[in-house]
């Protein structure tokens, strides 16, 4: 996935109102950017810290500029994204191409598709003939501790419910899988936040149990975009 127009570079003063954060330019100018992610951002909020930001030529919009990445340490893995709205853009191109080979079978991908009793929506289902629906929900994962990726960064009830919904598609006999993005470089592997979110990691383990499928994939981020670049164990 590439940003579609060049970032722009900032430090950032604070985050607020849960989605707004405020910006020092290069050129001094302080700026007031979107925050596109309700989680916590735990550890990637500290004053100071470099961020890059797209701008919008959108007249219809309220800011002008999207807080897009923040830098966590020098070198190729430093930067984090943090914008909830691409992980469903990055997971769709990567099984495209092939990269995520547990999802390379399926010739037909669709968005946003309802489905089942409860009215939901699954991030993207895909089709082929020969095989059985495979209803695949995204997640954006950006907590790193001690060099593991970790989900949730807070609690999440639409997450909880999400796997619940999962494990009604097993039931029916189709493929579920949750799917995390984790839009950063600098993790060896994945584990649920069992400490942050009690009631999502039991849920997560006995939905697992039940036959839903889980796989986690870091990505390689920079200034042009993101992409999916490989698969990570998941541990307890």
């Amino acid at each position: 996935m590439k940003f579609q127009s060049s970032l722009v570079r900032g430090t950032l003063i604070r985050r607020y109102k849960r989605f707004l954060s405020d910006h020092e330019l290069l050129d001094g100018k302080i700026v007031t950017a979107h925050v596109a992610n309700p989680g916590s951002m735990l550890g990637l909020m500290r004053p100071g810290m470099e961020t890059w930001l797209s701008i919008s030529d959108n007249p219809k919009r309220k800011l002008k500029y999207s807080w897009e990445l923040v830098r966590v340490s020098k070198g190729n893995t430093g930067l984090v994204g943090i914008n909830t709205h691409h992980p469903n853009n990055i997971a769709e191109e990567a099984i495209i191409k092939g990269n995520i080979p547990q999802l390379s079978r399926y010739k037909i991908i669709k968005r946003e598709v309802k489905y089942g009793t409860r009215n939901s929506r699954v991030d993207i289902l895909l089709e082929n003939e020969k095989l059985k629906p495979a209803y695949v929900e995204v997640k954006n994962v950006t907590l790193r501790r001690n060099n593991s990726a970790e989900f949730p960064d807070s609690i999440t009830t639409r997450g909880t419910k999400h796997l619940n919904e999962l494990k009604d598609i097993v039931d029916e006999g189709n493929r579920a899988i949750m799917l995390y993005i984790v839009q950063r470089g600098d993790c060896n592997s994945f584990r649920i936040a069992a400490d942050i979110d009690p009631l999502y990691y039991n849920t997560f383990c006995k939905a697992v149990t039940e036959g839903l499928e889980a796989f986690c994939y870091t990505c390689d981020v920079s200034k042009m975009g993101i992409r999916v670049n490989k698969q990570i164990p998941i541990i307890s």
